[in-house]
């Protein structure tokens, strides 16, 4: 595990807000020179710390209204239903976040749709036809806040 500093601490709040950010800009507001704020970037993203960057798109601006958290509990066991569970559900590109949990439900689920019409499409002739699936659990997403990690 790396160390970090309160420096390497704000750089990372900071690029969680916006990855965008040059190694210039974040060197001037913590004042660091840019080589020197570019070399703990490097450093970080050597060490796994910061594992990628990413572009954030609103669903609702490309006309997903809709978000559901779906439980899966798989009716078939062991490894290859596994496999074949989560090599299907990733084909799907409603399907945004695939976890494997311990629980009540074997996945987790995050799926958009256009609407709630759209998302039974989607659950009836994508999620159920799926191998292994057994027991299914919608929760319809009402709002979603994001909140501060741990460095928050």
């Amino acid at each position: 595990m790396i160390e970090l500093d309160e420096t390497d601490r704000r750089i990372l709040r900071a690029l969680s807000e916006d990855a965008t950010q040059s190694a210039g800009a974040l060197g001037r507001r913590f004042g660091l020179s840019q080589p020197a704020c570019w070399r703990r970037i490097r450093r970080l993203e050597e060490a796994g710390v910061i594992a990628g960057r990413r572009v954030d798109l609103d669903a609702e601006a490309l006309g997903f209204s809709v978000s559901v958290f779906l439980g899966v509990k798989l009716a078939t066991k062991g490894r290859v239903g596994l496999e074949q569970f989560e090599r299907a559900v990733t084909a799907i590109p409603e399907v945004q976040t695939v976890q494997h949990v311990l629980g009540l439900f074997d996945y987790r689920l995050k799926v958009v749709a256009r609407d709630l019409p759209d998302f039974e499409r989607v659950l009836r002739r994508r999620i159920m036809t799926l191998p292994g699936v057994g027991n299914v659990e919608a929760n319809v997403i009402l709002s979603e806040e994001r909140l501060p990690g741990p460095l928050g």
